[in-house]
């Protein structure tokens, strides 16, 4: 677990941007139902930029290249690069951990640990479970967040992970959610410090409070589900990201942005 403390700590209110499930292929002009995923990103990443302040970090939350190819991971990095913050990455189920370990080093980027804000920390776990599309945290991934929770009880936490632990409400994607979502639930439940969850995977936005925690989905940065589908359904919804301000309170600030006049 790598950490230290990042820009923005103690300087008042945290200002997140989460990008997710971007999909991106070794070409860049690789197709996903019907969106250039390439396009789609960086288009989402120029509308990143209209922001009215500058970020503090960027959280990029799994399924990030689809063909687990280098030269995707390699091409992201420089897509995100570019919005002078740094990045913290973790791995969705089409991702490689391994390959991702090895190009989202530093400087700039880190892949996966603590990220430390002062009032605030926000912890990023590895979900990736081969060959499958649910995810799992492994016993010491979860008694490494106990061990933060306990060390930190006067920070503010922020979880972030790819597949979410709570049902979003599509039964075809709780089906491969997080498989031992309960373990991480009574993490939580433990500790007083954790204020939000924040998840990717099911490409689409999703916020709701549930026993004062907050738990929250992001749109794809290309192609979209269609919300409280029984099954597999591409959602006409354009590509987005979540903005997120985490206050020195506990309070979290947090809306989405989609692109405008994208089909």
């Amino acid at each position: 677990m790598t950490g230290g403390r990042d820009r923005g700590a103690n300087n008042g209110t945290i200002r997140l941007l989460q990008v997710t499930d971007t999909h991106l292929h070794a070409s860049p002009q690789a197709m996903m139902n019907g969106v250039n995923v390439d396009a789609s990103l960086r288009a989402v990443v120029e509308s990143a930029r209209g922001l009215p302040r500058p970020l503090d970090a960027v959280l990029a939350t799994g399924d990030l290249v689809h063909d687990e190819s280098r030269a995707g991971y390699q091409r992201l990095r420089s897509i995100l690069g570019d919005l002078a913050a740094k990045v913290y990455c973790l791995p969705g189920n089409h991702d490689d951990p391994r390959i991702m370990r090895e190009v989202f080093g530093p400087p700039g980027f880190q892949f996966c640990g603590l990220a430390d804000f002062g009032h605030w920390c926000v912890v990023l776990l590895s979900t990736h479970l081969p060959g499958e599309d649910s995810g799992l945290l492994d016993p010491d991934a979860l008694v490494m967040l106990d061990r933060i929770l306990s060390e930190k009880p006067d920070r503010h936490v922020l979880i972030s992970l790819h597949h979410p632990p709570v049902p979003v409400g599509s039964p075809w994607l709780d089906e491969i959610g997080l498989e031992n979502s309960a373990d991480l639930l009574a993490s939580i439940s433990r500790h007083n410090n954790v204020r939000g969850v924040l998840c990717g995977h099911v490409h689409q936005a999703f916020d709701r409070v549930i026993d004062g925690v907050r738990f929250m989905t992001t749109p794809s940065t290309c192609f979209q589900f269609v919300p409280f589908s029984d099954t597999f359904v591409v959602d006409g919804r354009p590509p987005g990201f979540r903005w997120l301000e985490l206050e020195r309170d506990g309070g979290i600030r947090t809306d989405v942005g989609r692109l405008s006049g994208a089909g």
